[in-house]
């Protein structure tokens, strides 16, 4: 089996897959203070739970892809691979990693590794033009050429971000649940803060994809929206620029870097 990892600056996302077959997958805090034997610990216990994998740690592992926004973890998972899965292949996503997606931008060392593989996936499934909506940290728009580039994309603040925002600096207002309200116009203080954010986030989706589609292609009908991250659902009933919902976007594009790389090592 193949595990795959994606770090992000809030969560991290584990996956297995059984060829291109996802059969578990687990959510976890992401915390750049643990150490390479605390993720090894961590690991363990979440695989231990799967039926198909033994014991001890790295049964049933075949090849391990990882990719991460926070460098410390990063640091931490690479020891992961080196002590405890020493004869297992791994791929870190990284510069020099082979993608198939060439990435046109002014550097291309500054995008996140995340929205690369998330730009990898989006062509293998999808194909170009396309846009990639992810719902994470950051509320995060990528977009990809007809012929399979990375051109480029936007970055703006993610929804708990804006919640916890909306908490620290608003007197009167307070940390809510995300959830739906009942209707738009909100019938007491937690209400119309969530319908801020419902509505407000997806009202913010239409507009961006809607400009972004704009320059990405000569028909924006041609153009396909693909929404992923943790807190997509919260938006996917009322943005109409969706098309399709695919939730581990990210792991599938780590697979498939992995099949792309693991014979070059």
């Amino acid at each position: 089996m193949l595990l795959t990892i994606d770090v992000g600056n809030t969560h991290t996302v584990l996956g297995l897959f059984d060829g291109e077959e996802i059969v578990e997958h687990w959510r976890i805090s992401t915390d750049s203070r643990r150490t390479a034997d605390e993720l090894a610990v961590l690991l363990q216990g979440l695989m231990g739970m799967h039926p198909l994998l033994g014991d001890e740690l790295g049964d049933g592992i075949e090849g391990i892809a990882i990719c991460s926004t926070v460098p410390s973890v990063l640091h931490e998972l690479r020891e992961v691979t080196r002590r405890y899965y020493g004869d297992v292949p791994a791929v870190l996503v990284e510069p020099g990693i082979k993608t198939g997606v060439p990435i046109l931008m002014d550097n291309p060392k500054e995008v996140g590794a995340d929205r690369i593989i998330n730009a990898v996936a989006a062509v293998d499934l999808y194909g170009g033009p396309a846009i990639v909506v992810d719902f994470g940290t950051a509320t995060t728009f990528d977009a990809v050429s007809a012929r399979g580039e990375y051109t480029g994309g936007v970055i703006a603040p993610g929804i708990e971000i804006s919640v916890e925002a909306l908490g620290v600096k608003g007197a009167q207002l307070r940390k809510i649940e995300l959830a739906r309200p009942r209707s738009v116009i909100g019938k007491n203080t937690v209400e119309a803060m969530q319908s801020g954010i419902v509505y407000g986030f997806a009202g913010q989706v239409d507009g961006v994809v809607q400009r972004m589609k704009r320059e990405l292609a000569e028909d924006p009908d041609d153009v396909t929206v693909i929404a992923t991250g943790g807190l997509a659902p919260m938006v996917l009933g009322e943005a109409t620029a969706i098309d399709e919902h695919e939730p581990w976007l990210t792991l599938i594009g780590l697979r498939l870097v992995y099949e792309r790389n693991v014979s070059r090592m």
